[in-house]
């Protein structure tokens, strides 16, 4: 099928064609980075520290969310907007950002975000009100949203086929590294010194992971510049949304996102509250957590390798309904163990779906990312909203019950994709024929 007929720019993914990296001569022609070899760790690290200041960022009122309702007197449901605007801005504006890396190149694009996601950052602390702070928030997720696009754009072009999920994985790490810093930073320091100074700490260290960023990712070598007709870009998308894998793994990406926003935005009412009744320091350590995350993303590309993307995807849908279910209990030492086991699915399973995304995209990766990106964090603001409204109708019952609905659509997808499958290879040998 031609470029005109897909509706996809000719220079968008024009990289040329290289050996196949199982033949001799790949290791020889083939300059894409690899596992060892140069560039990679600095790659690694640089898209690592990107992945740190974006979570950290995205997610630095969400264990604060306490004491800002106590500040401003407003519920649990409204607080929760200062995550929601922020994720629903990033949803809204990725796919926008992702046209402009097609175009300017990923790694200006990324950098460009960061610049501008570390700056509303320092003035998060000075927000007079609660409106005021849902705004900076909403800018500030609209800011990150060139980064996750581009960067998964960014390695499906800079690194070997084989070492693509290993890539992402560890790129995912570094959001779970991010998202865990942050809310326990923020946790200690607001119980010193309040809310506003701990979100001023996070902008301080995201200004120093940007840094290090630009000054340690490589130039790309495979990029070629795309166009950024409408008309070309509104052809790409339609392209992936008529891909019903494609559309699978988004609906995926969001329901496991409505999981993790809806326990981690209510998981602090709940253990501030009785029986538990723990002071803010300890709670944001609850979120050390995270450390499981970065475990299960970075051994993504292996689990894949022994069950199958399908196979990971129900192994991880699994593990977070069973950390749902056992977090219901009344002892805190289940409901940590519950909420490891929500945070290993869901990593998991985040870094499956993603790298599949990358891999099943033959042209506009950058939007093919994007909208994952998207519906990612879309699923993210329902999460927080929705998990809210359902812990303050029916309490951590309720967020739980939120959460299993979104596992069983999970599963439900993943049953359809192999349906599929079987569907597909039974035609091809009649295809043969």
């Amino acid at each position: 099928m031609s470029p005109a007929s897909t509706g996809a720019s000719t220079t968008v993914d024009a990289v040329p064609p290289l050996p196949s990296s199982d033949s001799p001569a790949a290791s020889a022609s083939d300059t894409r980075l690899t596992p060892g070899g140069p560039g990679y760790r600095r790659m690694s690290f640089a898209l690592f520290l990107a992945g740190v200041a974006t979570f950290a960022l995205l997610y630095s009122t969400q264990a604060l969310l306490p004491l800002i309702s106590g500040e401003f007197g407003v519920a649990a449901s409204e607080a929760s907007w200062t995550v929601a605007a922020a994720t629903g801005g990033l949803a809204l504006f990725v796919l926008p950002m992702s046209a402009l890396s097609e175009r300017f190149g990923r790694r200006t694009v990324m950098t460009a975000s960061l610049a501008v996601a570390v700056t509303v950052g320092m003035l998060v602390p000075f927000a007079p009100s609660i409106g005021a702070l849902v705004v900076l928030r909403a800018v500030q997720g609209a800011a990150l949203a060139g980064l996750p696009a581009s960067a998964t754009a960014y390695l499906a072009e800079e690194v070997r086929p084989k070492a693509l999920v290993t890539a992402i994985g560890l790129f995912v790490a570094g959001n779970s590294v991010g998202g865990m810093s942050g809310r326990v930073i923020t946790g200690w320091v607001a119980q010193e010194w309040g809310w506003r100074v701990s979100v001023g700490v996070i902008g301080v260290l995201a200004v120093g992971c940007a840094v290090a960023f630009r000054l340690l990712l490589p130039a790309p070598q495979h990029f070629r510049a795309g166009s950024l007709r409408p008309r070309v870009l509104l052809g790409t998308v339609r392209d992936h949304l008529s891909d019903p894998l494609l559309r699978r793994l988004y609906a995926i990406g969001a329901l496991f996102m409505t999981v993790f926003g809806g326990v981690y935005t209510v998981i602090g009412y709940r253990l501030t509250e009785a029986p538990f009744g723990l002071p803010q320091g300890i709670v944001g350590s609850i979120f050390l957590v995270y450390l499981v995350g970065t475990v299960s993303a970075s051994t993504a590309g292996r689990l894949v390798g022994r069950l199958g993307r399908r196979g990971a995807l129900y192994l991880a849908g699994g593990t977070t309904a069973a950390g749902l279910l056992l977090s219901l209990a009344p002892s805190l030492p289940l409901v940590l163990l519950g909420l490891v086991l929500i945070t290993a699915g869901f990593f998991a399973g985040h870094a499956v779906a993603s790298s599949a995304v990358s891999k099943t995209a033959t042209h506009g990766r950058a939007q093919a990312s994007a909208l994952y990106q998207s519906a990612y964090y879309i699923g993210s603001s329902a999460g927080s909203t929705v998990g809210a409204t359902a812990f303050h109708a029916n309490g951590w019952t309720g967020t739980v019950g939120v959460g299993l609905l979104a596992v069983l659509g999970v599963v439900s997808i993943t049953v359809l994709g192999s349906r599929a499958a079987r569907v597909a290879a039974r035609r091809e040998p009649v295809a043969a024929h």
